[in-house]
Protein backbone atom coordinates (compact mmCIF):
# COMPACT_ATOMS: atom_id res chain seq x y z
CA UNK A 1 0.00 0.00 0.00
CA UNK A 2 1.74 3.27 -1.00
CA UNK A 3 1.43 6.55 1.47
CA UNK A 4 -1.31 8.15 -0.74
CA UNK A 5 -3.68 4.98 -0.40
CA UNK A 6 -2.88 4.84 3.57
CA UNK A 7 -4.14 8.61 4.05
CA UNK A 8 -7.32 8.25 2.27
CA UNK A 9 -7.80 4.91 4.77
CA UNK A 10 -7.47 7.43 7.33
CA UNK A 11 -10.35 9.35 6.17
CA UNK A 12 -8.23 12.01 4.55
CA UNK A 13 -8.42 13.05 0.97
CA UNK A 14 -5.17 13.28 -1.83
CA UNK A 15 -2.15 14.56 0.11
CA UNK A 16 -3.30 14.97 3.86
CA UNK A 17 -0.71 14.83 6.14
CA UNK A 18 -1.80 11.80 8.84
CA UNK A 19 -0.10 14.18 11.69
CA UNK A 20 -2.27 17.38 10.87
CA UNK A 21 -4.82 16.58 8.42
CA UNK A 22 -6.42 20.08 9.06
CA UNK A 23 -5.64 21.95 5.75
CA UNK A 24 -7.31 18.77 3.13
CA UNK A 25 -10.95 18.15 2.39
CA UNK A 26 -12.43 14.85 3.59
CA UNK A 27 -13.38 12.10 1.54
CA UNK A 28 -16.97 11.02 2.44
CA UNK A 29 -19.37 9.31 0.12
CA UNK A 30 -20.90 12.83 1.54
CA UNK A 31 -19.19 14.54 -0.94
CA UNK A 32 -21.91 15.62 -3.46
CA UNK A 33 -22.29 18.46 -5.86
CA UNK A 34 -25.07 19.88 -3.26
CA UNK A 35 -24.41 18.40 0.35
CA UNK A 36 -20.44 19.46 1.10
CA UNK A 37 -18.55 16.68 3.61
CA UNK A 38 -18.34 18.02 7.49
CA UNK A 39 -14.29 18.10 7.27
CA UNK A 40 -11.65 19.76 8.66
CA UNK A 41 -11.97 23.68 9.41
CA UNK A 42 -9.45 26.71 9.47
CA UNK A 43 -6.93 26.94 10.23
CA UNK A 44 -6.08 25.09 7.08
CA UNK A 45 -2.42 24.24 5.98
CA UNK A 46 -0.44 23.42 3.07
CA UNK A 47 -0.85 19.20 2.24
CA UNK A 48 2.52 17.94 1.02
CA UNK A 49 2.95 16.76 -2.61
CA UNK A 50 2.09 12.70 -2.80
CA UNK A 51 5.13 12.68 -4.99
CA UNK A 52 8.56 14.42 -5.30
CA UNK A 53 8.79 17.75 -7.34
CA UNK A 54 10.68 16.13 -10.55
CA UNK A 55 8.59 13.26 -10.63
CA UNK A 56 6.50 14.45 -13.25
CA UNK A 57 8.84 15.83 -15.54
CA UNK A 58 9.40 15.42 -18.50
CA UNK A 59 5.77 16.37 -18.81
CA UNK A 60 5.54 19.41 -15.75
CA UNK A 61 9.07 20.49 -14.46
CA UNK A 62 11.14 20.13 -11.51
CA UNK A 63 11.03 23.71 -10.82
CA UNK A 64 7.22 24.68 -12.24
CA UNK A 65 6.28 22.09 -9.27
CA UNK A 66 8.19 23.45 -6.45
CA UNK A 67 7.06 27.30 -6.91
CA UNK A 68 3.56 26.41 -7.95
CA UNK A 69 3.30 24.20 -4.44
CA UNK A 70 5.50 25.84 -2.24
CA UNK A 71 4.67 29.47 -2.97
CA UNK A 72 1.44 29.53 -5.39
CA UNK A 73 -0.38 27.06 -3.18
CA UNK A 74 1.06 28.02 0.06
CA UNK A 75 0.06 31.73 -0.48
CA UNK A 76 -3.43 30.62 -0.78
CA UNK A 77 -3.82 29.08 2.25
CA UNK A 78 -1.89 31.52 4.24
CA UNK A 79 -4.20 33.94 2.71
CA UNK A 80 -7.26 32.00 3.50
CA UNK A 81 -6.72 31.49 6.81
CA UNK A 82 -5.90 35.63 7.06
CA UNK A 83 -9.30 35.92 5.03
CA UNK A 84 -11.40 33.84 7.41
CA UNK A 85 -10.14 34.57 10.46
CA UNK A 86 -12.66 36.19 12.75
CA UNK A 87 -15.64 35.58 10.40
CA UNK A 88 -18.04 32.39 10.50
CA UNK A 89 -16.62 31.13 7.75
CA UNK A 90 -14.07 29.84 10.16
CA UNK A 91 -16.55 27.44 11.58
CA UNK A 92 -17.49 25.79 8.56
CA UNK A 93 -15.23 23.05 6.27
CA UNK A 94 -13.75 24.31 2.71
CA UNK A 95 -16.47 22.84 0.82
CA UNK A 96 -18.93 24.49 3.11
CA UNK A 97 -17.49 27.59 2.53
CA UNK A 98 -17.08 27.22 -1.26
CA UNK A 99 -21.02 26.78 -1.20
CA UNK A 100 -21.67 30.19 0.79
CA UNK A 101 -18.86 31.99 -0.72
CA UNK A 102 -20.20 34.81 -2.87
CA UNK A 103 -19.04 37.68 -5.11
CA UNK A 104 -18.52 40.13 -2.08
CA UNK A 105 -16.48 37.82 -0.07
CA UNK A 106 -13.56 38.32 -2.47
CA UNK A 107 -10.40 37.38 -0.45
CA UNK A 108 -11.90 34.10 0.77
CA UNK A 109 -13.57 33.37 -3.03
CA UNK A 110 -10.39 33.71 -4.49
CA UNK A 111 -7.92 31.76 -1.92
CA UNK A 112 -10.37 29.35 -0.65
CA UNK A 113 -11.08 28.49 -4.13
CA UNK A 114 -6.76 28.46 -4.69
CA UNK A 115 -6.55 26.28 -1.68
CA UNK A 116 -9.03 23.33 -2.77
CA UNK A 117 -8.40 23.32 -6.47
CA UNK A 118 -4.93 22.75 -6.09
CA UNK A 119 -5.35 20.00 -3.84
CA UNK A 120 -7.48 18.43 -5.78
CA UNK A 121 -5.18 19.19 -8.44
CA UNK A 122 -1.97 17.49 -6.93
CA UNK A 123 -4.41 14.23 -6.61
CA UNK A 124 -5.49 14.07 -10.02
CA UNK A 125 -1.57 13.80 -11.46
CA UNK A 126 0.85 10.82 -11.08
CA UNK A 127 3.88 10.05 -11.97
CA UNK A 128 3.07 6.66 -12.71
CA UNK A 129 1.61 5.90 -16.35
CA UNK A 130 -2.38 5.23 -15.24
CA UNK A 131 -5.14 4.03 -18.05
CA UNK A 132 -9.35 4.60 -17.43
CA UNK A 133 -10.86 1.99 -16.60
CA UNK A 134 -13.36 0.06 -18.73
CA UNK A 135 -15.98 1.30 -16.34
CA UNK A 136 -14.81 5.13 -16.32
CA UNK A 137 -14.39 5.07 -20.07
CA UNK A 138 -18.16 3.67 -20.73
CA UNK A 139 -19.56 6.57 -18.29
CA UNK A 140 -17.47 8.94 -20.35
CA UNK A 141 -18.32 7.61 -23.65
CA UNK A 142 -21.75 7.73 -22.95
CA UNK A 143 -21.71 11.03 -21.57
CA UNK A 144 -20.01 12.54 -24.47
CA UNK A 145 -20.39 10.23 -27.03
CA UNK A 146 -16.14 9.21 -27.06
CA UNK A 147 -13.38 9.08 -25.74
CA UNK A 148 -12.17 11.45 -28.11
CA UNK A 149 -14.99 13.72 -28.18
CA UNK A 150 -14.75 14.02 -24.26
CA UNK A 151 -10.71 14.65 -24.39
CA UNK A 152 -11.85 17.55 -27.30
CA UNK A 153 -14.35 18.84 -25.12
CA UNK A 154 -11.85 18.57 -21.87
CA UNK A 155 -9.18 20.55 -24.44
CA UNK A 156 -10.74 23.18 -25.70
CA UNK A 157 -12.52 24.11 -22.44
CA UNK A 158 -8.98 24.37 -21.14
CA UNK A 159 -7.62 26.45 -23.96
CA UNK A 160 -10.82 28.74 -24.02
CA UNK A 161 -10.05 30.20 -20.81
CA UNK A 162 -9.24 33.67 -21.21
CA UNK A 163 -6.79 34.53 -18.71
CA UNK A 164 -6.22 32.29 -15.85
CA UNK A 165 -8.34 29.80 -14.77
CA UNK A 166 -9.73 26.29 -14.57
CA UNK A 167 -11.32 23.48 -16.93
CA UNK A 168 -12.96 20.82 -15.14
CA UNK A 169 -14.87 17.39 -15.83
CA UNK A 170 -17.59 17.59 -12.94
CA UNK A 171 -20.82 15.28 -11.63
CA UNK A 172 -23.94 18.06 -11.97
CA UNK A 173 -26.47 17.90 -9.46
CA UNK A 174 -28.41 15.05 -11.69
CA UNK A 175 -25.48 12.87 -11.60
CA UNK A 176 -24.56 13.22 -15.17
CA UNK A 177 -21.06 13.99 -16.48
CA UNK A 178 -20.46 17.68 -17.81
CA UNK A 179 -17.21 19.98 -18.71
CA UNK A 180 -17.34 23.51 -18.16
CA UNK A 181 -14.56 26.06 -17.22
CA UNK A 182 -14.47 28.45 -14.77
CA UNK A 183 -11.90 32.00 -14.22
CA UNK A 184 -9.48 32.53 -11.99
CA UNK A 185 -9.26 30.50 -8.59
CA UNK A 186 -13.39 30.00 -8.93
CA UNK A 187 -14.92 25.98 -9.44
CA UNK A 188 -18.11 24.10 -9.92
CA UNK A 189 -18.42 23.88 -5.92
CA UNK A 190 -19.20 27.66 -5.42
CA UNK A 191 -22.68 27.90 -6.08
CA UNK A 192 -23.38 31.21 -5.28
CA UNK A 193 -21.31 32.17 -8.34
CA UNK A 194 -21.47 30.07 -10.96
CA UNK A 195 -23.78 28.88 -13.35
CA UNK A 196 -22.59 25.97 -13.94
CA UNK A 197 -22.57 23.86 -10.55
CA UNK A 198 -21.07 20.39 -9.83
CA UNK A 199 -18.43 17.96 -7.76
CA UNK A 200 -15.09 18.26 -9.78
CA UNK A 201 -13.60 14.80 -10.88
CA UNK A 202 -10.93 16.04 -12.52
CA UNK A 203 -9.22 19.41 -13.58
CA UNK A 204 -6.63 21.24 -15.07
CA UNK A 205 -4.58 24.75 -14.05
CA UNK A 206 -3.92 26.80 -17.21
CA UNK A 207 -2.69 29.71 -14.67
CA UNK A 208 0.49 30.72 -16.92
CA UNK A 209 2.00 29.56 -13.43
CA UNK A 210 1.30 25.85 -14.22
CA UNK A 211 3.22 25.41 -17.09
CA UNK A 212 5.01 28.69 -18.33
CA UNK A 213 8.68 27.64 -17.11
CA UNK A 214 8.61 24.90 -19.96
CA UNK A 215 6.00 25.51 -22.10
CA UNK A 216 5.82 29.30 -21.96
CA UNK A 217 3.25 30.56 -24.37
CA UNK A 218 2.31 27.38 -25.78
CA UNK A 219 -0.65 26.21 -23.83
CA UNK A 220 -2.18 23.60 -26.50
CA UNK A 221 1.74 21.43 -25.99
CA UNK A 222 0.72 21.51 -21.88
CA UNK A 223 -2.88 20.52 -22.09
CA UNK A 224 -1.47 17.36 -24.48
CA UNK A 225 1.51 16.93 -21.79
CA UNK A 226 -1.12 16.90 -19.11
CA UNK A 227 -3.14 14.06 -20.10
CA UNK A 228 0.33 11.69 -19.73
CA UNK A 229 -0.13 12.38 -15.77
CA UNK A 230 -3.59 12.04 -15.60
CA UNK A 231 -4.16 9.45 -12.28
CA UNK A 232 -7.03 7.71 -13.72
CA UNK A 233 -7.82 5.65 -10.88
CA UNK A 234 -7.90 8.92 -8.89
CA UNK A 235 -10.53 10.58 -10.34
CA UNK A 236 -12.70 7.34 -10.75
CA UNK A 237 -12.97 6.96 -7.37
CA UNK A 238 -13.76 10.80 -6.83
CA UNK A 239 -16.74 9.94 -9.64
CA UNK A 240 -17.91 7.06 -7.80
CA UNK A 241 -17.87 8.96 -4.61
CA UNK A 242 -19.94 11.78 -6.46
CA UNK A 243 -22.40 9.36 -7.92
CA UNK A 244 -23.10 7.79 -4.29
Amino acid sequence: MDKREFIKLAGLAGVAALSNPAGVLAASPARTATAPATGPKAPFELPPLPYAFDALEPNIDKLTMEIHHDKHHGGYVKKLNDAVNGTAFASLSLEQILNKVTAKDKAIRNNGGGHYNHSMFWTWMSPKKTTPSDKLKTAINSAFGSWDTFQQKFGDAAKGVFGSGWAWLIVTPSKKLSVVSTPNQDNPLMHQIVKERGLPILGIDVWEHAYYLKHQNRRPEYIEAFWNVVNWPEVEKQYDMAMK
